[in-house]
């Protein structure tokens, strides 16, 4: 059954515009806040810890409501819960923006994140069924963009908000978006039918609830408490592993699971989830890198950060619009390739940055980045429903969802760890080369502005040594990634051939997937 829009295509212009409105409210808050937390902490009188459970509430939030939002639609209607979830995350960002202390802001971050969790997965299936198939790689397309570009675009806007009026506009800038995509929602979209015979699988929710609530509070406070030298994170560690073995152990014994493991069949959506776990840990642990590079080790500051970061923004825009032409004549599978050859020949470059580095470098590099990203991610989003069932899409759009949220939790964890063992590591073994009897810190040229005999002298050998160390420790989290892009090459030819056209109309006449 499709749910497109009956009012020709006026109407289906305004419904996207909508589906896109909510998309990018909610992309730009994974990220837009993170910049303003300094201000945050000073105005609502929070320590260090505190002030991150701005951050860790709305993800952990997020991530355990994207799982029901399948079942949610259609027990109640896909439109109901759009507009429901549009409005709660509207009033949730007013309630931030109006916060007096940190309680009070912690618990509307969480209203937040449990709304927004199902803004992503619901337009993007109201996009897949408002369009015909010929239509949707297009679709598809102005949808990733949405997508792709808020987290890119966050920091940047987030730095000149705060820079230029205060961090309550953060959470402010929602307010007239919400407020006219829920207008626009009850104006130009269809409900669904819903299904009052269904029943809520509690036990299923709660167990995959505490699963994934688990982890990523044990990804998101990893590094702050010392990863597994805290006790804090062993026993996340242990509840997140018992919560996802009770959720299995029922789902697979159970006649009516919570999620439909039906949707696991498609051979397309599963090669779909797999680079979805490449593009969340791409996207996200490049960008945990690029900012923090960009800002402590080249001097940059944050607006000035943020233009360059948004370059890859522009790479990531101009090749969606080329993708979306190029899959009426191109195998998804060799879009997908050609985006992951990108992506491997830019770390590569990448893994050589220095303080020396130019900004046209760094540009060149983050947009052939983003046009690397935009080939791998529309062709999936096409491709991983392509030959799924109607009725399971919208199942399929929250999985889809989060497992690129996990991934990009379990990306930035592991490229910042990395990065801090990386550090020391580095500083230790160059450290053992600063000594009386090298040469070559005694050549004349040096040794009149480094003198390792005196304080000065040893300060300034140090503060190069954690420079020099730093550099290489993002080379080799670089050079992480890179080897993580070579590595899902095989998987590429994972992904189905469609063979024949679509017709004009619409439906599929003949087309499969190999």
């Amino acid at each position: 059954m499709s749910a497109a829009p009956a009012g020709g295509n006026l109407r289906r212009a305004f419904l996207t515009v909508c589906a896109m409105s909510a998309t990018v409210m909610q992309a730009l808050d994974t990220t837009i806040a993170n910049v303003a937390l300094p201000y945050m902490q000073g105005s609502l009188s929070a320590s260090l810890d505190q002030i991150n459970w701005v951050l860790t509430s709305y993800i952990v939030a997020a991530a355990i409501m994207t799982a029901p939002v399948g079942w949610l639609a259609d027990r109640f209607g896909r439109k109901k819960l759009f507009i429901l979830c549009v409005a709660g995350f509207t009033v949730a960002s007013l309630l931030c923006a109006l916060a007096q202390n940190i309680e009070q802001m912690v618990l509307f971050r969480l209203l937040q994140g449990m709304f927004g969790a199902a803004l992503v997965p619901l337009s993007q299936s109201v996009m897949l069924d408002s369009y015909p198939p010929e239509q949707r790689a297009s679709a598809m397309a102005v949808w990733g963009m949405g997508v792709m570009l808020g987290p890119i675009m966050g920091p940047t806007l987030g730095g000149w908000l705060t820079d230029q009026y205060s961090w309550h506009w953060v959470f402010l800038i929602n307010v007239p978006i919400g407020i006219v995509t829920v207008l626009g929602l009850i104006a130009f979209m269809d409900e669904t039918k819903s299904r009052e015979e269904l029943r809520f699988d509690w036990f299923g929710f709660i167990a995959l609830a505490v699963g994934i609530g688990s982890l990523q509070l044990m990804l998101d406070r990893g590094e702050q408490v010392g990863w597994f030298e805290s006790n804090e994170i062993i026993a996340e560690a242990i509840i997140s592993v018992v919560g996802f073995y009770y959720f299995f152990a029922h789902s697979l014994t159970t006649r009516e699971p919570f999620i439909r493991f039906a949707i696991f069949r498609d051979r397309n959506f599963i090669s779909g989830c797999i680079f979805m776990v490449v593009i969340g840990v791409m996207l996200f642990s490049t960008m945990a890198l690029v900012t923090p590079f960009m800002q402590n080790m080249l001097g940059y500051p944050i607006v000035t950060a943020g233009w360059l970061l948004a370059s890859r923004g522009v790479g990531t825009l101009l090749s969606m619009f080329a993708v979306g032409r190029l899959a009426k004549y191109v195998e998804p599978r060799y879009l997908v390739l050609t985006g992951v050859i990108l992506m491997a020949g830019t770390l590569h470059t990448m893994i050589g940055f220095t303080a020396d580095t130019s900004q046209h470098t760094i540009v060149a590099s983050a947009i052939i980045q983003g046009f690397g990203l935009g080939f791998i991610f529309v062709p999936l989003n096409t491709v991983a429903f392509s030959s799924l069932p109607p009725h399971l899409r919208t199942d399929g759009t929250a999985i889809l969802t989060l497992v690129r949220n996990v991934a990009s939790s379990v990306g930035i964890s592991y490229v910042i760890a990395n990065l801090t063992s990386g550090t020391t590591v580095m500083r230790s073994q160059l450290a053992e080369f600063i000594t009386v009897f090298n040469d070559a810190l005694r050549a004349p040229d040096l040794a009149r502005f480094v003198d390792i005999n005196t304080e000065q002298g040893k300060a300034l050998v140090d503060q190069i040594l954690t420079q020099q160390a730093m550099f290489i420790a993002y080379g080799n989290d670089f050079k992480l990634l890179m080897w993580l892009a070579i590595a899902a090459t095989p998987f590429v030819f994972v992904i189905g051939k469609i063979r024949g056209k679509q017709p004009a109309g619409g439906a599929p006449s003949h087309a499969a997937m190999d």
